[in-house]
């Protein structure tokens, strides 16, 4: 089976991250899923953006928490996007999504979000967070979750079973043979973050992962073209 390809922010590497251009630009170069960050606003909306703090992907700064949904709104997010809410983004493309939960207080309004929408054979919902992704099932018993790590994914599959996550996320500087067996052994998928380079994918099939997380469109190129 073709490994699966998972566009970070959009394509990141190419487009402003988190934004509608790069999630638009991420389902043209034919990435199968697209990934985004969750967060709120200071008025509970569901807030694209990576970073707790609009500093480093905006013009503004200060926490997201601080600003309403009209005061992101005035923020320019690079080429002058605007800083997108997740319902946006649920219409501008039509890829499957994962979202990921950075602030645990978004579990819920993803939730009823993804049931009010009747998303949920669209949308994953992935996390570092154990209670975000607990919260998530408790109002979704039958959502997909993935469980992310870094510096844990040593621990990852043992943490994915007991959760019932069908896959995890991992970054593939801290992957090793052992840690897909034994996620692959449970039934749980195994794909890895952040893949850009040729010596990176070729890491990533020599460990015999089940998809790569990539910020760049070449990369989906490259998976095409070995299959």
């Amino acid at each position: 089976m073709a490994m699966l390809t998972v566009g970070h922010r959009g394509v990141m590497g190419v487009e402003p991250e988190n934004t509608l251009r790069s999630f638009v630009r991420a389902e043209r170069e034919g990435l199968d899923v697209i990934e985004l960050d969750l967060h709120l606003s200071k008025d509970g909306e569901l807030v694209v953006m990576h970073d707790a703090d609009v500093k480093r992907t905006t013009d503004g700064s200060g926490p997201i928490s601080g600003f309403t949904l009209a005061e992101l709104r005035e923020l320019d997010a690079g080429e002058g996007e605007r800083v997108p809410v997740f319902d946006e983004v649920v219409d501008a493309v039509g890829s499957p999504l994962q979202a990921e939960i950075k602030d645990t207080a978004a579990a819920r309004v993803l939730a009823r979000t993804i049931e009010s929408r009747g998303l949920h054979d669209r949308v994953t919902v992935i996390s570092f967070h154990a209670d975000a992704l607990r919260e998530t099932r408790e109002h979704l018993p039958g959502i997909p979750i993935v469980l992310v790590a870094g510096r844990s994914s040593p621990t990852a599959p043992e943490r994915a079973e007991e959760l019932g996550a069908g896959m995890i996320s991992l970054e593939l500087e801290h992957l090793d043979a052992g840690i897909v067996k034994r996620g692959h052994a449970a039934g749980i998928q195994v794909i890895s973050w952040t893949v850009n380079t040729d010596e990176e994918l070729a890491r990533a099939r020599e460990l015999n992962l089940d998809g790569v997380v990539t910020d760049l469109p070449h990369i989906k190129r490259a998976v095409s073209s070995a299959a």
